[in-house]
């Protein structure tokens, strides 16, 4: 599917798709993970970097995590280059739901993401090449309607390794469903119900204002996945 670039303004919410070239793993284990989680947070400035060697701690599973409340403390207040609503992360893609804040932070916020990620993985597993499947796709969300369904669309992703047919409705048991979307770590999700997961990484208040705070969050997403109609936003899952 050919998706045409969209003109970036200010202020406006785009899905961004970002998958594996030749829909190879992005991510192989949990440092993996951590590490993008880390870049998210890290690269969404527009500061200079700083050097962030100290950024991880070794902890005793093994793998290195990114220790963002230490960081949060040690640097001057961020200059968001777009506010992170709802992320994803899938073991061969992303998804993303940003509102810009200008073309030209948009375009560095990828770059520094695509670019930083694809130089750790490369050199963590001694490979060269492309990472990723060419340009990241982008889609401005520009309706009222698609504004309800994508964030809902975005968190029930981790859905296709319990129900793979849950955009078609075949979920045998919403209650385990739920509880494993709640307990995926790689998602904006646990965020937007309360459970502490990554909360520095999104900036949440224009989704919980939409949705009346969490609790209704929860139980819309759950009504949402009962009644879905994959049809009502076919044009911008960008799948």
């Amino acid at each position: 599917m050919f998706i045409m670039r969209p003109q970036i303004i200010p202020g406006n919410i785009y899905h961004i798709l970002s998958r594996g070239v030749d829909k190879r793993k992005l991510f192989l284990d949990e440092e993996d993970f951590m590490r993008f989680i880390h870049n998210l947070f890290e690269f969404n400035d527009a500061q200079p970097l700083p050097n962030n060697t100290y950024l991880f701690k070794t902890n005793p599973s093994g793998f290195a995590s990114p220790n963002i409340e230490r960081q949060q403390k040690q640097r001057r207040p961020r200059i968001l280059l777009a506010e992170m609503l709802t992320f994803c992360l899938m073991k061969n893609h992303y998804h993303l739901l940003v509102r810009a804040r200008s073309k030209e932070w948009l375009t560095l916020f990828m770059r520094r993401l695509n670019m930083g990620y694809a130089n750790y993985f490369n050199l963590k597993y001694k490979r060269a090449g492309a990472l990723f499947e060419g340009r990241y796709k982008c889609i401005a969300v520009d309706n009222d309607a698609h504004f309800i369904h994508l964030p809902f669309y975005i968190h029930c992703n981790p859905l296709d390794y319990f129900a793979p047919n849950w955009r078609e409705r075949d979920v045998k048991d919403y209650k385990k469903a739920f509880a494993y979307l709640e307990n995926y770590r790689w998602s904006s999700f646990p965020d937007y119900i309360g459970k502490k997961n990554f909360p520095s990484v999104t900036q949440r208040d224009l989704l919980l204002k939409f949705f009346d705070g969490p609790e209704q969050y929860k139980k819309s997403m759950t009504s949402w996945l009962k009644e879905m109609d994959s049809r009502d936003i076919s044009q911008i899952t960008l799948e």
